[in-house]
Order: C-alpha cells, then sequence, then structure tokens
C-alpha cells in the first residue's frame, strides 16, 4: 500500500498574526495525516501573543509558528489549495505557479479590536473559535 500523498494547503492574510496563524494550527491539529499547512502574509509582522495565548486555552501549541512573507512559498511550493482569511489579502494576492484551488474564508479581525484586555481576549476567542468551526466544515466537505 502506498503512502497517501499530503494536500498541502497555504492560509493567507494581511499580517500572517492572528488569522492565518490560527487557521494553520486549527488544519494542523484537527487534519491529521491528510495536509501540509502553511501561513504566510502579504506584510507580515510578527505572530501577535493574544493568538499565542487563546490557542494556548484549547491546548493547541503554537510555538514553532512564525510570521512568515508569502514570496518564501512562490514558486517554491505548489499548493493543492490556497485559502484567504481576509479581504484584503483575498483582493491583494496574485495568482502564482502551483496555486491549485483558490478559497477564502473571511473574518473578522482580532488585531483591530480596541477595548480592554478582557474584550479583546473574547475577541480573539471568537475568531478562533469561528475559524476551527470552518475548518471542522471543510474537511467534512473534502474527506475522502
Amino acid at each position: 500500500m502506498s503512502a497517501q500523498v499530503k494536500q498541502k494547503v497555504l492560509f493567507l492574510c494581511t499580517g500572517n498574526s492572528c488569522r492565518s496563524q490560527m487557521a494553520e494550527a486549527w488544519l494542523r491539529t484537527l487534519g491529521g495525516e491528510r495536509f501540509e499547512v502553511f501561513s504566510a502574509g502579504l506584510e507580515p509582522h510578527g505572530v501577535n501573543p493574544y493568538t499565542i495565548r487563546v490557542m494556548e486555552e484549547v491546548n493547541v501549541d503554537m510555538g514553532s509558528h512564525r510570521s512568515k512573507h508569502m514570496d518564501e512559498y512562490i514558486g517554491r511550493v505548489e499548493f493543492g489549495y490556497l485559502i484567504t482569511v481576509c479581504g484584503n489579502a483575498d483582493e491583494r494576492c496574485p495568482y502564482f505557479p502551483g496555486m491549485g484551488e483558490r478559497l477564502h474564508w473571511p473574518f473578522e479581525d482580532p488585531a483591530a479590536f480596541v477595548g480592554p484586555e478582557p474584550d479583546k481576549l473574547n475577541a480573539f476567542r471568537t475568531v478562533r473559535d469561528q475559524i476551527k468551526a470552518r475548518i471542522q466544515s471543510w474537511l467534512a466537505e473534502t474527506n475522502p
């Protein structure tokens, strides 16, 4: 029996600090051995500490995550799926060789929330849970 080839998935957003990082971590956690998962940004500016904090609350380790520019992958990796998680990335992401099916899953930017820390954390938790639910739904749709 031959080993199954993993589908490569790239999650893309503007800063690669929140939504795409969460999506990468969730798909890696929930997708099992079916996927090789990456994330990147158009203008990366570091992984947001709140992202790490709210993912740790649900026992998803992001210790090895770093913010990456999409140029690290364009022309170097062939993706089965490119999934944009913000409108800016969806509008500005160019077509590039090796890009398979392109999907757009818009989520609010929790980093843009202005308010006291408990409310900011809740904004991150809300988006975290929305991304998890969307990935679970997509996994059910794409299950071979």
